[in-house]
């Protein structure tokens, strides 16, 4: 199956790499204690940007909103619907901070996903030895 594979830059680069460890790291900001997502040069909230660190989340989060793609985004998608794309609030990494992230729910039947859902994260293998983070349902 085919996959639109995300471009690293300077500031995604620490995300992406954790990704070949299968660890998924949330951006933080010491400065104002708020998580960041997707990863920034500043901070969305004080706009600091001396003040960012990196945080690993355990994966577990909660759908929060949910959209079943019948017609693929993109061509080298084309394969892959139906497909559900989610906003998961997820497990930032400290305390019970949460951060909403966009991903896609899959191992499961793309109409049976609702909102509330508990997810895990789960990972496909990329091209160049990274991973994609995904989520599946939570068995609970």
């Amino acid at each position: 199956m085919s996959r639109i594979e995300p471009t690293a830059t300077e500031v995604t680069d620490p995300f992406w790499e954790a990704t070949r460890e299968q660890r998924y790291l949330v951006q933080w900001c010491t400065s104002c204690q708020a998580p960041i997502f997707y990863p920034r040069e500043a901070c969305l909230w004080c706009l600091a940007c001396d003040a960012l660190e990196w945080k690993e989340s355990s994966g577990k989060g909660t759908v929060h909103a949910v959209s079943v793609q019948c017609r693929p985004g993109s061509p080298a998608m084309s394969d892959r619907v139906p497909y559900v794309v989610a906003l998961i609030d997820l497990d930032a990494g400290a305390d019970d901070t949460t951060i909403r992230v966009m991903s896609n729910v899959v191992n499961c039947d793309p109409e049976r996903v609702r909102i509330g859902d508990p997810v895990n994260l789960v990972w496909e293998k990329l091209t160049d030895g990274r991973n994609l983070p995904l989520f599946e349902p939570r068995i609970t």
